[in-house]
């Protein structure tokens, strides 16, 4: 076990500094953090004194920092990191510094650690985050901007923390409305696929010693298993011509306004489609302009980060009414695309002066109308696919021992 020496600071943003016995320097921040330490600077003794092992060059490349991917649950961890330390008034570079051994996810590490050197040569944290688009979206840096501006980073950094939580949030309820259906849609194809590819062709040959003519169920059952033994590599090829086709036609613009349209409109699952779009466009702009984001600023990053063409569209038209001097809410209803109430309460928010803080209750209303709807949407979909799948098993059973039981009949 080595011993390694530190700087760094702790909760209340006193610089501190000390040793601290590990077998490496992973560890050994792992370990401060625990004790509520922040390292900047975490350097082994030996290392530190000039020790020299070994001979030639070693040279070690981890190329998972170039390909790993920063979730939004990373960027979230950071930002409500970032705002502790810039609330308790350490300098930026090193609140940067301290982030940088803090995140586990390489590529972060890496993109911070460049963000820190154009800090420290003078640029401003946004203008530093906005060459990393992949990592920091337009609104992020918006928001870091305003932040900036009006001297409460701290404030906005926790604003957006919790606007980077919430989204984390909706996307996993939707994860999970739609996982159970998919699992039990995929085990469902796998049985009857099993079915007609290895049970039903060994039956066939019982049935061909019988001699007798088939109920009509049962002939239907051994067609439907013959085309899929036979031409398997058939609805293989339509299958992926299929998905390069759809593929091909929902990349252009035409096609994935008409598919989000779509997906706006199908049964059951568009209500919750237009719930989480409607949601994400009222937290987004309530977020931004809490934090000091002019409105137009505002409308336009929604419309980037709303998911959904067709919601796209209402929101960019209507930026352009506000640009002309009109309200807010007026566009939006005549989009028809949000409901009543939501373009209701953004007309009242627009009269008394408290906007955000009404498009924030729209967003927490329709947040928990999402958690009820997957939850009625689990418990009904639960039974009907157990239903579904028994219904093919069914068929299959029938159809197999109809034939045996004439059989038996006509032995009597």
């Amino acid at each position: 076990m080595a011993v390694f020496e530190y700087k760094g600071f702790d909760a209340a943003g006193k610089a501190v500094s000390g040793s601290v016995d590990s077998d490496g320097a992973k560890n050994a921040r792992a370990k401060l953090r625990k004790q509520g330490v922040f390292p900047t600077d975490v350097v082994e003794q030996n290392a530190k004194a000039g020790g020299v092992r070994g001979k030639g060059i070693n040279i070690q490349i981890d190329f998972s920092k170039y390909f790993q991917r920063v979730s939004a649950q990373d960027l979230s961890s950071l930002t409500s990191q970032l705002s502790t330390l810039v609330g308790a008034g350490i300098p930026m570079v090193e609140a940067l510094s301290a982030m940088i051994d803090q995140v586990e996810n390489p590529k972060l590490r890496v993109v911070l650690a460049e963000v820190r050197d154009k800090v420290n040569e003078g640029s401003t944290l946004a203008q530093a985050m906005r060459d990393h688009k992949n990592i920091f979206s337009d609104l992020y840096v918006n928001m870091v901007r305003a932040g900036e501006t009006s001297g409460a980073l701290d404030v906005v950094l926790l604003r957006l923390a919790e606007y980077t939580e919430s989204q984390v949030k909706l996307q996993g309820k939707l994860i999970s409305a739609m996982i159970y259906p998919v699992l039990m849609t995929l085990v469902g194809l796998g049985i009857v696929l099993g079915l007609f590819v290895f049970v039903i062709p060994k039956i066939r040959r019982v049935f061909d010693t019988f001699g007798e003519s088939l109920p009509f169920i049962t002939r239907a059952l051994l067609g439907v298993s013959d085309v899929v033994v036979g031409y398997w590599w058939a609805f293989f090829l339509l299958a992926a011509a299929a998905a390069f086709f759809f593929r091909k036609w929902v990349t252009t613009p035409e096609g994935r306004f008409k598919f989000d349209g779509y997906m706006l409109q199908v049964p059951i699952f568009g209500r919750l489609n237009r719930l989480v779009a409607v949601s994400r466009c009222c937290r987004t702009m309530s977020t931004l302009l809490n934090s000091g984001v002019p409105i137009l600023s505002a409308m336009g990053i929604v419309a980037t980060v709303v998911n959904n063409k067709v919601i796209e569209k209402a929101v960019v038209e209507a930026s352009k009414n506000v640009t002309e001097g009109e309200s807010l809410a007026g566009p939006l209803k005549a989009s028809g695309q949000f409901p009543p109430i939501v373009t209701h309460m953004i007309a009242i928010g627009e009269r008394t002066g408290e906007l955000e803080s009404m498009l924030g209750k729209v967003a927490d209303a329709y947040d928990s109308e999402v958690d009820n709807m997957v939850g009625a949407l689990t418990s009904l979909l639960e039974p009907v696919l157990i239903l579904a799948m028994g219904g093919i098993v069914a068929f299959v059973a029938i159809a197999i021992m109809l034939p045996m039981m004439n059989m038996s009949a006509i032995a009597r």
